[in-house]
């Protein structure tokens, strides 16, 4: 099961990426590149009020959980790497949530992001799965 948790880290690492995109459009005062139309447009997205908790931008929020799900993965901690990615999925569906019913707007890399931390999620499960239905049938053994 090497190659999940290879894929987990370059997957947060790729969501590294996505979140300092998203950090570079939170600071800036253009238009952005990812600005598309009425309905996709970062700029809005990472402008609003949404976009800080206490004065954090949630992108950096995202750099960091990226980060700690690299490593957890690459520690070989599969339960807290499942643990992680499903606070993470949650918090960036509530993000989405607030994309679609109070801004109406949505941020590409936003999208990017929810679609990575699902990925890593699912991943994440069936590695802990795994890891739970070994330890079972070793316990059936002894």
């Amino acid at each position: 099961m090497k190659i999940v948790r290879y894929a987990i880290a370059l997957l947060a690492l790729a969501g590294v990426v996505v979140s300092i995109l998203a950090l570079r459009v939170h600071y800036s005062t253009g238009t952005e590149s990812c600005s598309i139309n009425e309905t996709w447009d970062c700029g809005i997205v990472n402008h609003s009020p949404f976009a800080e908790i206490a004065h954090i931008p949630v992108a950096a929020i995202g750099i960091l959980g990226y980060l700690a799900l690299a490593g957890l993965a690459l520690m070989r901690q599969r339960f807290l790497v499942f643990l992680t990615a499903l606070v993470g999925l949650g918090f960036a569906l509530h993000l989405a949530s607030i994309e679609e019913y109070a801004l109406g707007v949505w941020c590409v890399y936003c999208a990017i992001s929810l679609a990575i931390i699902a990925l890593i999620t699912l991943l994440a499960l069936g590695w802990f799965t795994a890891e739970y239905r070994s330890l079972k049938r070793a316990c059936r053994t002894l």
